[in-house]
């Protein structure tokens, strides 16, 4: 099992510019507890840029733990079952909240 950092500096790589297509956004993750820590990956042409820190303005922030962030991309959870749980709190673009997993891909 991957930890929380080692699951953003994979993300890159699996990012799909074919799913991309218009999109031009910065999507901040606020990761709580162990191993935790925050990150943004600002998409724009085509591409995925992912780096450690707080975004300036992003167009998404997604809260949630490490541990509810690992069960998400494993699909032991669904992100749509962690909102609905109040488990990951949603801030900005829900449009691109909901676009979010078809641009990267799983396992």
């Amino acid at each position: 099992m991957p930890t929380v950092k080692e699951t953003f500096s994979l993300m890159e790589s699996r990012f799909r510019p074919d799913k991309a297509t218009g999109t031009s956004a910065t999507i901040q993750y606020e990761i709580g507890g162990d191993g935790g820590g925050t990150w943004n990956a600002v998409i724009k042409d085509g591409k995925c840029k992912v780096s450690e820190g707080a975004a300036a303005s992003p167009s998404l922030t997604l809260q949630m733990s490490g541990q509810d962030w690992l069960d998400m991309l494993s699909g032991k959870a669904s992100g749509q079952m962690l909102f609905m749980s109040g488990k990951l709190k949603l801030k900005g673009d829900m449009g691109l909240a909901m676009k979010l997993p078809s641009l990267f891909q799983t396992s």
